[in-house]
């Protein structure tokens, strides 16, 4: 019974919890200047500091971090705005993640060219 027990906690430590993934720690993001994206993102960047107008409805919404790759923070921190890519017939993979309050005047914002997959931290 005893080396059940131990055999299980080990296999249990060895294999990781289920839920470890899930709350795995935020990768590091490497920083680019806001100079370096392309142009479409660049103009995403100044119509988030201006308030607007954005193209598309779902712009400005809450941006979960599911993908947990960005710094943990409370539900609502983040939104994300879309990035226009030349040629697509929807929104596209690239987006612009930001977050703080009041949303003109955000903390930190990422970019990410492939829909959550990556980031890099937009610095001016």
């Amino acid at each position: 019974m005893l080396a059940t027990v131990i055999t299980v906690a080990v296999a249990a430590s060895l294999l990781g919890s289920p839920h470890a993934s899930a709350r795995a720690p935020q990768q590091d993001v490497t920083a680019a200047p806001l100079s370096s994206l392309p142009a479409e993102a660049v103009h995403t960047a100044e119509r988030i500091r201006a308030g607007g107008p954005f193209p598309y409805a779902k712009d400005g919404t809450v941006f979960g971090n599911r993908e947990r790759l960005l710094p943990a923070k409370r539900r609502g921190h983040y939104r994300e705005y879309t990035v226009k890519t030349p040629g697509s017939r929807n929104r596209g993979a690239r987006r612009i993640v930001c977050g703080g309050v009041p949303p003109t005047q955000p903390e930190a914002c990422y970019y990410t060219a492939d829909h959550y997959a990556s980031f890099v931290r937009i610095v001016q």
